[in-house]
C-alpha cells in the first residue's frame, strides 16, 4: 500500500462507520413512516378557531382522496380571473379535493339545508348548508347526483349528505369535490384552510395538484401561503389584477 493511499482509506472507513451508526439508530419502520400519507380522522380535535371538520369520513390517500387545489390566488385561477373566477374576485374561492366519483361526502358541521341545486355554481349538482350557530354556510359542489335532502332539513356533523362527482358531464375527467365556506348571506367567501381542523401542510405535501400561488412582483410576499389568502365576495372586484407577475403573464402590457 502506498503512503498516498492511506489517508483516503482512513477517511473512507470513518465515513462508513458514521453511515452504519446512523442506520442503526433509525427505527425499523422509519421508511414506512416517511412513506405513509398523513392521517386525518374523526378524532381530530375541533377548536373554536377552526370549528369545521373535513368533508370525508375516510382518511386521505392515493386510493381515497387528496387535496387538488387550495383556496386563493392560485396560478390557475389567476389566468382565468376574468372568466371562470371573474364573478368572485378572480381567485379560486373554494378548495378542491380529488376523490373518485361516488365517494361519500359528510357535513362539516351541524347545520340546516338551505338549498339543493341552488344558484351557486359547481355543476352538475350542489348543496348549501347553513350553520347559524357558527355564522357560516358550507357549499358542496360537483356532486354526482342531487343530494337526497330537503331545504330546512337538519343535518349533523359527519352525516353522509352527498356523493362526490366531477366537473364534467360524466366521471371521465375532473373527479373532485369543490368545497366553499361562505357567510350566511352566501355572498362572502372564506378560506377553508383557516376554518377546517386538519393538518393542511401535510395534506398539501401529499396532494394531487400544485399549491403554487401567483406572485405580484409589486408586493412579492402578498398571498403566498395557504393561510393568508384574501376573502372575496360574489360580484366583488377582481383582487389579483396585477401589472407584473411571476410566473410571467405575457398578456399584460403596461
Amino acid at each position: 500500500m502506498s503512503p498516498q493511499s492511506r489517508p483516503i482509506l482512513i477517511i473512507s472507513a470513518i465515513l462508513l462507520f458514521i453511515l452504519l451508526s446512523v442506520a442503526l439508530l433509525l427505527p425499523a419502520n422509519s421508511a414506512a413512516v416517511l412513506a405513509a400519507p398523513p392521517q386525518q380522522t374523526e378524532s381530530d380535535e375541533i377548536t373554536p378557531n377552526r370549528p369545521f371538520r373535513l368533508p370525508f369520513a375516510i382518511p386521505p390517500g392515493p386510493n381515497t382522496w387528496l387535496v387538488a387545489q387550495p383556496y386563493g390566488n392560485t396560478v390557475g385561477a389567476y389566468f382565468q380571473r376574468r372568466s371562470t373566477y371573474g364573478a368572485s374576485g378572480g381567485i379560486h374561492f373554494g378548495i378542491d379535493l380529488s376523490a373518485p366519483c361516488g365517494t361519500e361526502v359528510v357535513a362539516i358541521a351541524d347545520g340546516i339545508v338551505f338549498a339543493v341545486d341552488g344558484p351557486f355554481g359547481s355543476p352538475p349538482h350542489n348543496l348549501m348548508i347553513d350553520h347559524p350557530q357558527l355564522g357560516y354556510a358550507s357549499m358542496y359542489g360537483h356532486l354526482l347526483e342531487p343530494p337526497a335532502l330537503q331545504p330546512e332539513e337538519v343535518v349533523t356533523a359527519g352525516q353522509v349528505i352527498a356523493l362526490s362527482g366531477s366537473s364534467g358531464s360524466d366521471c371521465s375527467r375532473g373527479q373532485h369535490l369543490h368545497l366553499e365556506i361562505r357567510d350566511l348571506n352566501h355572498i362572502r367567501k372564506y378560506n377553508p384552510t383557516t376554518l377546517i381542523e386538519a393538518n393542511w401542510d401535510n395534506l398539501f405535501l401529499y396532494g394531487s395538484g400544485p399549491r403554487t400561488f401567483m406572485r405580484n412582483l409589486a408586493a412579492p410576499r402578498q398571498w403566498q401561503t395557504l393561510y393568508d389568502q384574501p376573502e372575496v365576495q360574489t360580484g366583488g372586484p377582481i383582487v389579483n389584477d396585477f401589472t407584473t407577475t411571476w410566473p410571467l403573464d405575457w398578456s399584460v402590457t403596461e
